[in-house]
């Protein structure tokens, strides 16, 4: 299971820290690649987590994504 942590800035200036997981995939890279197709469609959404509590992140509201380590820190 790939896990990545992200840190999604939104369309407001407010960002926030999320956890990806995938179960089906092994490589970070092509879960990074994932999270860029899904949120690259305007009716894309993104299963994550924050700490325990289950977020949807809708690609709608997104305007940029770090991946970690660069940017998010949980």
């Amino acid at each position: 299971m790939a896990t990545i942590v992200l840190r999604a800035r939104l369309l407001g200036g407010e960002h926030t820290d999320l956890t990806y997981e995938d179960p089906d995939q092994v490589d970070e890279d092509a879960i990074v690649d994932q999270v860029i197709e899904v949120l690259s469609v305007d009716n894309g959404v993104l299963r994550c987590r924050h700490g325990e509590r289950l977020v949807a992140l809708y690609a709608r509201g997104v305007a940029s994504i770090e991946v970690s380590p660069r940017g998010a820190i949980l």
